[in-house]
């Protein structure tokens, strides 16, 4: 694919994807109300740490599209994959940080707006995160990428990243 064709096609999906997950749907259970479940002097440094968490989710968000249009030559839509195996950046330390993206920005906003339901959204929409990486995304990948892929996938961690990058 060519790569502005991509950018395109991973701008307008990332407005729709992410943005559905990591702001509509946080939006429609908190209303982004500002809750106080703790003391007041405690929820300074919550809500501080709650900040970074969701601005570092959103960079590393659009840091993983960006990889799959300058690496892959493609986009993160399953009908628009990357032509070329994506192990660059934020990849080289795990192989799911567009998601762990969307989880911190969740779990930032919980902790901003100091709204716990925001934290079972967050682990309801693990599961079919989970799920769709398990069933679609991994099975996929090993067909497209075969052999370089599983040499990623046993030296790379799924979820958890790993302290120094990965090099093919």
């Amino acid at each position: 694919m060519h790569r502005t064709t991509a950018a395109t096609v991973s701008t307008a999906f990332f407005a729709v994807g992410p943005g559905l997950v990591a702001v509509a749907g946080p939006w429609w259970v908190s209303r982004w109300q500002l809750h106080e479940p703790f003391p007041a002097w405690a929820m300074v440094p919550v809500r501080a740490v709650g900040a970074l968490l969701l601005a570092a989710g959103l960079v590393i968000l659009a840091q993983a599209f960006v990889r799959f249009v300058v690496e892959g030559f493609g986009t993160p839509i399953p009908a628009a994959p990357p032509d070329r195996l994506v192990v660059g950046g934020l990849y080289r330390y795990v192989r799911n940080p567009m998601y762990l993206g969307l989880f911190a920005a969740v779990i930032g906003q919980a902790m901003v707006f100091g709204n716990g339901w925001l934290l079972v959204y967050a682990a309801v929409m693990a599961v079919p995160v989970v799920l769709f990486v398990r069933l679609y995304e991994e099975p996929r990948l090993r067909r497209s990428f075969g052999a370089d892929y599983e040499r990623y996938r046993a030296a790379v961690p799924g979820w958890w990243p790993r302290v120094r990058p990965y090099r093919p």
